[in-house]
Parts: structure tokens; C-alpha cells; sequence
């Protein structure tokens, strides 16, 4: 299944070659599962199981690579084994377009441990700020590319640009289709202000308590409407109670809720979630069909360890898709994507080291 492509019925002569451009910080993952509780202070834990797998945005852009769109990201590496792991994980690995990525000598890569229990997980980061080539690895001027995806981040009185990225104007302008989440403001100004880039924005896809955050609001279906008339397409996830979006152009809402599973691990479910949905948006599906999908993937992913290589590819959702049509009506639209008689193919998985010796 990894030669189907999601887009196949809107390509035309004069495309971009990219589908997906992005940007930011590769970490290593390394995750521990199966802990009975939270670590307590004083005491060693143990946990039942481990992996490792490029996290950052190596999540996004593994996410959307396995769902077959053409994915391209710029990021700074490491210069050590971790760099080396997290590079050929996502270029051989992946088929990720690395060409605006460079390895950076002397800097080491950037390392989350995340430890998940009851449903939810802790995370540990540590890294340093890049030296000055990192410039290099982020352009200014990106590829031109059908999307982008960017991670907005709260700019606050006094900081550089107001919390713009220069390279989101620039894409915007050459046509690209701007989709964005954004990370919790540790400031706690939660001020729509700090977030200028959102005018270049097509679409916008916080959590709920983000958005009710930066919307001043009670209710996430609230929030969704209030930043509805700031960008076209407000999406706000609503954890385990699935996900509402509000398109501004049409005046079109929907509302699906989440699949129940057994979560594992739900490191990068956001991702898959907004991969999801901008797989669905760029093949023009309708709205409550690609709120629908983004939930599936999601749910396909945080039954597997790790954020990057727990991301399902098309053969998962049509395993997944021949096991569940006699009760999930919802998905129905996917009969029309997927082949029949298709296997599950054997996708990288997260496992406890990086690497192996070969004997």
C-alpha cells in the first residue's frame, strides 16, 4: 500500500514536486511504556517496555510521508550516531525529502525520554540551542510546495518579528496552503496577538485547552467558533471526546468523535491527527470526512510505541478498515480509496535501541 497516492485525482502538469513542506527540531525519542503509575521521587522504576524513534517534528513529517504525500523537511541534525539514526530513519527509511536539512558538526542532537502511563505521558527533553549554520538548514525562501505546515509559536512583548517566521509569509505568497497548530505558551499570556502568522493561515488546529485559552472562552466548540474569524478553517481536537471544526468560508460545521482504543503510547497523536487532515483537505474531501480520518490515523498511531514510527500507513487503515466496516458506517468514504484484498505491510517500528550489530 505504500504506492497509494491520496491525491492521484488533483494532480496536474505544473505541480509542485513537493506536497508538504515543514520545519523545526529533530529529537531523539527515546519512550518507556508500560509504567503502573508516575514515577515516584526516591524510588527506580521499571518499565515494561521501550523505544526509540525520531520524535520533534520527525513526527509530522513521518506521519505525512506514510500517508503517501510528498514531504519535505528542513531541520538542523546532529552531528553523532543519534543524528545519523534520526537522518536515515527519515530519508532511507521514510523516503522524506531531506535536501534542506543539513548535519550540523560539534552540536549534538536534541534527546525527549517520554514515560507514558494512565493514558497520558510525562516528558524529559535536553538539547542546546544550535549554533549559527543551523541558518542554513531553516531557508527563508522554502520550495514551492502544494502545503506547509507550521508550529506558531506565542511571540510576546518585545520578542523578534512578534512571533513571526519570516519563511511562512514567503511560502503563503508563493501559493502554498498554510496549515498550523501551535505549542502551549509557557509565558501564560495566551494572547492571539503573540500569534501573528495565523493572517497566512488557511487552516488552524489547536487542542481544546489551547484554544479555549487563547479565545478567553468555557466551551472548545466555543473557542473553535471565536477563531473561526480569524482563519478559514478552525479545527480544535477535543481529546477523548474526537474533534470539531468551524470552515468560516461556508459556514459548515462538523463534529466527529474520537475512536476507542487501547492507547499504548500517545506520543505525536496530534500529528497524525493534523497529517491526517491535511491529507483529506488536499484531496478535497468533505469537512467531516477528513475530521473523521485525522481521528482514525490518531487512533491507528497511540496503539503503537513512539511518536514518528507509530504513525499507520494505508495498508493499517485498510486492515483496520476490513475489520471494522460491519460496525464503523462513518468510514465508508474509504471504500472508495482502497483496494480490495489489501495486506498489512510491515511498517519501521519504534524498537528499545537504535541500532543492531550485525553479526
Amino acid at each position: 500500500m505504500a504506492d497509494l497516492d491520496p491525491l492521484a485525482a488533483v494532480r496536474a502538469p505544473g505541480d509542485p514536486a513537493t506536497d508538504v513542506y515543514l520545519t523545526g527540531t529533530v529529537f531523539l525519542d527515546i519512550i518507556f511504556t508500560g509504567l503502573d503509575s508516575a514515577p515516584v521521587r526516591g524510588t527506580e522504576s521499571w518499565a515494561r517496555g521501550m523505544g526509540s524513534s525520531p520524535g520533534g517534528i520527525a513526527n509530522m513529517a513521518t506521519a505525512l510521508a506514510r500517508l503517501g504525500l510528498r514531504t519535505s523537511l528542513a531541520a538542523g541534525f546532529g552531528a553523532d550516531v543519534y543524528g545519523d539514526y534520526c537522518w536515515d530513519s527519515l530519508a532511507t527509511g521514510e523516503g522524506i525529502d531531506l535536501t534542506g536539512s543539513r548535519r550540523i558538526s560539534g552540536w549534538h542532537s536534541p534527546v525527549t525520554v517520554s514515560m507514558a502511563y494512565e493514558g497520558e505521558r510525562t516528558m524529559v527533553s535536553h538539547g542546546h540551542e544550535a549554533p549559527p549554520p543551523l541558518d542554513e538548514a531553516v531557508p527563508q525562501c522554502p520550495p514551492p510546495a502544494r502545503a506547509c505546515v507550521a508550529s506558531l509559536t506565542a511571540g510576546g512583548a518585545g520578542s523578534a518579528g512578534g512571533g513571526r517566521e519570516r519563511w511562512i509569509a514567503t511560502a503563503a505568497g508563493n501559493g502554498s496552503r498554510i496549515f498550523a497548530d501551535v505549542g502551549w505558551d509557557e509565558s501564560g499570556r495566551w494572547d492571539l496577538a503573540d500569534l501573528a502568522d495565523l493572517e497566512h493561515c488557511e487552516a488552524f488546529l489547536p487542542n481544546a485547552a489551547e484554544a479555549m485559552s487563547y479565545t478567553r472562552t468555557a466551551c472548545p466548540r466555543a473557542a473553535a467558533r471565536k477563531l473561526a474569524e480569524l482563519v478559514p478553517l478552525a479545527v480544535v481536537t477535543l481529546g477523548s471526546e474526537g474533534a470539531y471544526a468551524v470552515d468560516s468560508a461556508t459556514g459548515e460545521t462538523a463534529e466527529v468523535p474520537a475512536l476507542v482504543v487501547e492507547t499504548l503510547d500517545p506520543t505525536g497523536a496530534g500529528d497524525v491527527f493534523v497529517a491526517g487532515f491535511v491529507t483529506g483537505t488536499l484531496a478535497g474531501w468533505p469537512l467531516a470526512d477528513r475530521l473523521a480520518f485525522a481521528s482514525l490515523t490518531a487512533a491507528l498511531s497511540v496503539q503503537e510505541f513512539g511518536g514518528s514510527l507509530s504513525a499507520p500507513g494505508w495498508s493499517e487503515i485498510a486492515a483496520w478498515w476490513q475489520h471494522a466496516k460491519a460496525y464503523e458506517r462513518r468510514y465508508g468514504f474509504l471504500d472508495d480509496l482502497l483496494p480490495a484484498g489489501t495486506r498489512p505491510g510491515a511498517l519501521r517500528r519504534a524498537v528499545p535501541t537504535i541500532g543492531f550489530r550485525r553479526g
